[in-house]
């Protein structure tokens, strides 16, 4: 991952800058402490975030799994080319590389990947 190119009160005020009536956060706790969330608009996947100590548990998965139910149309997601082990994640989760860019559109400057779930199968009646 690359440096943050924010201090923590600017991530703060740009998180509660979040509109909730475009967007869908959905939280995961083990009812003592957050461990994750996903925040998601009908077509992409805007962030995906889980505590170390919830990394390796399923958090990741169930919030994935919970997105790729509401939006059955599909999902499309921003990752750092360099995250290698979120990149397997997603890989895992039916995501596929979409488009890849130099990084010169994003505040970090570091090459990303565009993937894409495509959605749910339309069962046959």
């Amino acid at each position: 991952m690359p440096p943050s190119v924010h201090g923590p009160d600017e991530v703060r005020g740009w998180v509660r800058s979040w509109d909730l009536g475009t967007h869908e956060l959905w939280l995961a706790e083990d009812g003592q402490a957050l461990l994750g969330f996903a925040l998601f608009t009908p077509t992409w996947l805007d962030h995906l975030y889980v505590e170390p100590t919830g990394q390796g548990r399923g958090v990741g998965s169930a919030l994935v799994s919970l997105a790729q139910s509401l939006r059955p149309g599909g999902l499309g997601l921003w990752v750092f080319e360099s995250n290698t082990g979120a990149r397997r994640f997603y890989a895992r989760h039916g995501f596929v590389e979409v488009e890849r860019t130099d990084g010169s559109d994003n505040e970090e400057g570091w090459p990303d990947l565009h993937l894409a779930w495509p959605g749910s199968p339309v069962r046959g009646s």
